[in-house]
């Protein structure tokens, strides 16, 4: 008997899952702005207003892991976003990587991508593009 029970509830449970699934569909079809659109790679860079190119490069490695849900990048990655930006690549984009490891931003992936080395952002790396560049850490010392 109590076996019978728990699937009762599980079936109520389901059919409210779908009720509710059914209402936000619904919603979405009489209001499709509803959905948020995309933001650029371009529109995210001119948002985090990056003053130095290793910022700049940091916001791209942000946008790529958030927005392009890449688990981790490497330079041509990189350069590829700069391209999609429209912005400049910087001439040593490896170098502005090691600043960002350096400051605790970025680190090197266990998992080489496309037989090169990749990176991923740290916590306070994603913080500080989070907070437009104003680090918490500093303030503190």
């Amino acid at each position: 008997m109590e076996i019978d029970e728990k699937l009762e509830n599980l079936k109520k449970e389901i059919s409210n899952h779908e009720q509710r699934i059914s209402e936000l569909e619904s919603l979405l079809q009489k209001n499709p702005k509803v959905a948020k659109k995309k933001i650029s790679i371009k529109e995210f860079i001119l948002s985090k207003k990056p003053k130095k190119e290793v910022q700049k490069t940091l916001v791209v490695g942000y946008y790529l892991e958030k927005y392009e849900l890449l688990t981790s990048f490497n330079a041509k990655d990189l350069k590829e976003g700069f391209r999609n930006a429209k912005e400049k690549i910087p001439k040593n984009i490896n170098y502005k990587v090691i600043k960002n490891i350096e400051e605790g931003y970025m680190m090197e992936s266990k998992e080489k991508k496309d037989n090169f080395k990749a990176w991923t952002l740290t916590d306070s790396g994603e913080k500080f593009v989070e907070n437009n560049f104003e680090n918490d850490r500093r303030k503190n010392s």
